[in-house]
């Protein structure tokens, strides 16, 4: 190496930290050691030395073993896996093979999701440019993108993606498309002039980044980062970073079933002792009558349930176009207190539309919906009026002729082929009566000068058949207005109004509508060329045009949804925040005027950005980093928060909220793969759907709940009174494995599918750090588990004391257990509310048939004489069975007369 490469190397600057967009263009040149013919080979090497390859470097990945073990890793697991060990060592094979079955099925459900979450990464690495265009030793040629170094001259155009991180120094109509870093919908007009050094991502109009798409022009620029070094190169290590959270309910039942086992454990060794020490059992009798307790007090199938619970809501979900990745996510959704969400095509349609037009002497309203092509225009009085009034027809013609882009109708809906600024003046014409193609024919186009950012409009020359020839011109209003010396009125052209024009300027942008202004010059039919000197001056103000892109009306309605359920809505956006305050406005977002920008945020400590994320409710501009520590903020308040995105820059936000919503039409692979949740038609509606459908699913995890653990603690209760009052066993472990796997199963799946309850969405959020069981919870399985525990050991002494067998008194026992677990799943369809008020009975087909089917395997395990050798159970008589069905229409109307009494006294 010799010693000026050394002496370059040595003060180069770091590539990640240095503010390019702040450098003048022969400053970033001189820094990187670099000029206009590009690199020698020699000095491609060795940068390549030094700054590695321009690639993403993948994370040390897991083995699919480690994966697969990790599944295992989960109290409930461990609950599954006890009670699977109990039973195989009492020998109940068929048993423990369900219970151990459950668990497989469990981990592998989980591997295959969590190996789909591994991919995230992936998407993020397969974005960038796999072919650049270089300028080396003063020649172009195209070579690999993980070749390139910083210092090299790349060369962009039209359809690129650019390989890495560019300072642009040379431009042709460069338009940059960068929704994907910034969220940002229309593509971004570049310069090379720098910007100042907090300007935001969005605003670095003399950058051009890695995995940006060029939707138009030309451009030159120099490589000043490469691979982990560039913005998506920052992002992927962001999202590497980021700590994956453990849902609500993963929490809640991980403490549950700790603090169950134990209390489990506790009972049993006491009873053991108990029995023991008082009336003078025999270790091993006790020690059975233990496992008894410790079979009849684990609710085997709780997990099942809640997986089934939780699968059944991801299939309503999707019914709602609301893919479900990862399965705990649906009952997240359910306790869910602010949505932090995107604004293009999610708030709004990303389709931009003309919604006012401005003229010197009347204004109007345009009506419609994106880019269809229909829609009235409306006066300051409401009125409609004709598209043939003069003003709105020189308007419409104007912004049709001095356009690039077109309109097709394809499938029922219409595509835009173009700019989607200039789409939205072609669909104003349409609606102003014009038919583009025919229009062209009319008055063709004879010259043009394209738009360029240096100049900031568009202007177009044309000539009738007649010869009559007339320059149209479009732009930003600050390059236009300058140009006009009159404005066009319904009487003719009259001097122009300056302050007119720069009030109406401001309004426009105040109800955070992007403004174009248009005018026309009539020419001789002699002139065929357009030049700059044609449209420096004597221009014809025709009008203000005022663009938005339009707000999803289900979304409007959406969000006061979200505020009826007690759900905060805030909105984060690439825009700038006058924009954005005023779309935030237009939704219904309450509190808009509070808003931030991301330049305020960086300048935040962690203590008073969360305070400033909890009171505000519309961040604008915003970055990456940014994104990722709103939501962090947001979660050290206690809530719980869903994010929603598109692009690559809110993937680690997207990760790291408790539910990371990705949108599934335009949203890029890596936010999918980040997200919990996909939409599937980006719409912000499917989101409060989503959320409507997870309450209803901890509802009813909340039922299952309530309906399986009195059951156990019936069964639990009643080996304790026979151990206490030195009695046999009314039911042994085999008899209880078959009413917990078997019946309580079947009974308790059917709730999974109850519908919503009628004021679902006008509760507050559940507080997450609230136990699963409430006092009230606890309360009702204890009620239950009594009267569960009194019908059934009182019916086993009664069938005792008549002289019946102990087969026939546990058969009895045991069929008490289920009948009353029957007539209780009524009781349970509605946890406080009536059932009978509420067809409570014969409402739900699901319940009837698990009541249909638990009855027959009740018949089977009573009269089949193959259930009573595996069993020892025995026939009933018809008697038997009366005081049965006695007992569990008794329980049922002590359960209501329960409820009527919480209703009236404590709710």
């Amino acid at each position: 190496m010799t010693a000026n490469h050394k002496h370059q190397e040595k003060n180069r600057p770091d590539t990640a930290t240095a503010n390019w967009h702040t450098k003048e263009t022969s400053e970033v040149f001189q820094l990187l050691f670099s000029h206009e013919g590009g690199l020698s080979p020699s000095e491609v090497e060795q940068r390549r030395a030094q700054y590695g390859p321009n690639r993403l470097n993948p994370p040390a990945a897991r083995s699919a073993l480690a994966r697969f073990l990790e599944q295992f890793q989960n109290v409930l697991i461990y609950v599954l896996l006890v009670a699977g060990a109990v039973t195989t060592a009492m020998g109940h094979f068929v048993d423990s093979g369900v219970i151990f079955g459950v668990v497989i099925i469990n981990a592998i459900i989980g591997f295959i999701q969590e190996g789909k979450a591994e991919r995230a990464l992936e998407a993020v690495r397969n974005m960038l440019s796999p072919q650049a265009m270089v300028i080396r030793d003063g020649k172009r040629f195209t070579l690999p993108a993980e070749q390139i170094v910083p210092g090299d001259l790349v060369f962009i155009q039209s359809g690129d993606r650019v390989p890495a991180d560019l300072r642009l120094f040379h431009i042709r109509n460069l338009r940059i498309d960068e929704a994907m870093l910034t969220g940002e919908s229309l593509p971004v007009e570049k310069s090379i002039d720098p910007v100042a050094p907090d300007a935001p991502l969005g605003d670095r109009d003399c950058m051009a980044y890695s995995g940006t798409l060029v939707t138009f022009g030309q451009g030159t620029g120099l490589v000043v980062a490469t691979g982990e070094q560039s913005e998506i190169g920052r992002i992927s290590t962001l999202l590497a970073q980021v700590e994956v959270l453990s849902t609500p309910l993963t929490r809640q039942m991980g403490q549950f079933a700790s603090g169950l086992s134990i209390a489990i454990l506790a009972i049993a060794l006491v009873a053991a002792l108990f029995g023991i020490l008082v009336h003078g059992n025999s270790l091993e009798e006790m020690f059975l009558a233990a496992v008894g307790l410790a079979v009849a007090a684990i609710p085997e199938g709780l997990p099942a349930i809640i997986t089934i619970t939780l699968a059944i809501g991801v299939q309503r979900m999707a019914a709602r176009n609301a893919i479900i990745r990862r399965l705990p996510a649906v009952e997240t959704l359910g306790s869910v207190d602010v949505i932090c969400s995107d604004k293009t095509g999610t708030l709004t349609r990303n389709e931009m539309m003309v919604q006012s037009l401005v003229f010197a002497d009347a204004a109007f309203e345009v009506e419609g919906s994106g880019y269809d092509p229909h829609g009235e225009f409306v006066d300051r009085d409401g009125n409609a009026r004709d598209p043939a009034h003069p003003l709105l027809s020189a308007c419409c013609r104007a912004a049709m002729l001095c356009n690039d882009a077109t309109m097709t109708e394809q499938e029922g809906g219409w595509r835009l082929h173009g700019d989607p600024m200039e789409g939205a003046l072609v669909v104003l014409g349409m609606k102003g009566g014009f038919e583009q193609a025919l229009l062209a024919e009319q008055m063709p186009r004879t010259d043009v000068i394209p738009f360029e950012s240096e100049h900031r409009f568009m202007a177009t020359l044309h000539h009738d058949h007649t010869g009559q020839g007339c320059i149209y011109i479009k732009g930003a209003s600050e390059t236009i207005l300058p140009r006009c010396v009159s404005q066009f009125t319904s009487n003719g052209p009259q001097p122009i109004d300056p302050a007119f024009w720069a009030e109406q300027t401001e309004i426009i942008a105040g109800r955070g509508q992007r403004t174009l202004a248009v005018a026309m010059r009539p020419v001789d039919q002699a002139q065929r060329t357009l030049n700059f000197q044609d449209v420096e001056g004597d221009l014809i103000l025709l009008g203000l045009i005022g663009i938005v892109d339009p707000p999803r009306q289900e979304a409007i309605e959406a969000i006061t949804r979200c505020y009826s359920a007690g759900i905060q809505v805030k909105m984060i956006t690439g825009d700038h925040v006058t924009t954005a305050r005023a779309i935030a406005n237009n939704m219904g977002i309450k509190d808009a005027d509070n808003s931030l920008t991301g330049s305020e945020l960086e300048s935040m400590d962690e203590a008073l950005l969360s305070e400033k994320a909890r009171d505000n409710n519309v961040f604008a501009r915003t970055s990456p980093e940014q994104k990722l520590r709103l939501v962090k903020a947001l979660q050290k308040n206690g809530l719980v928060v869903a994010m929603t995105g598109d692009g690559v820059n809110d993937a680690p936000a997207l990760k790291r909220a408790d539910i990371g919503v990705a949108m599934g039409i335009k949203g890029s692979e890596t936010a999918k793969e980040s997200a919990e949740m996909v939409l599937a038609d980006d719409n912000f509606a499917s989101i409060v759907k989503a959320i409507e459908e997870g309450r209803t699913v901890y509802d009813n995890i909340k039922k299952s709940i309530l309906f399986i653990l009195p059951t156990n603690g019936g069964e639990a209760l009643t080996i304790l009174a026979a151990i206490a009052f030195g009695r046999l066993l009314p039911v042994t472990a085999a008899q209880i494995l078959w009413v917990n796997m078997i019946t309580a199963v079947t009974l308790a799946l059917s709730l999974a599918f109850e519908p919503a309850e009628a004021n679902i969405m006008q509760r507050r959020p559940r507080n997450t750090r609230d136990s699963l069981l409430s006092p009230f919870m606890v309360w009702r399985i204890l009620f239950v588990s009594v009267l569960m525990v009194l019908a059934t050991f009182g019916l086993f002494i009664w069938e005792r004391n008549a002289g019946s067998s102990i087969e026939i008194a546990r058969t009895v026992a045991v069929n008490t257990l289920v009948v009353a677990e029957i007539f209780y799943l009524l009781n349970t369809r509605y946890i406080i509310a009536p059932v009978l008020n509420r067809n409570g009975l014969l409402g739900s087909r699901y319940v009837l048939i698990a009541i249909l089917i638990v009855s027959l395997f009740q018949l089977l395990f009573t009269y089949l004489p193959m259930m009573q050798l595996f069993f020892r159970s025995a026939p009933l008589p018809a008697d038997a069975w009366l005081r049965i069905i006695a007992a569990g229409v008794l329980l049922f109307l002590l359960v209501e007369l329960e409820k009527l009494v919480v209703r009236r006294f404590f709710h």
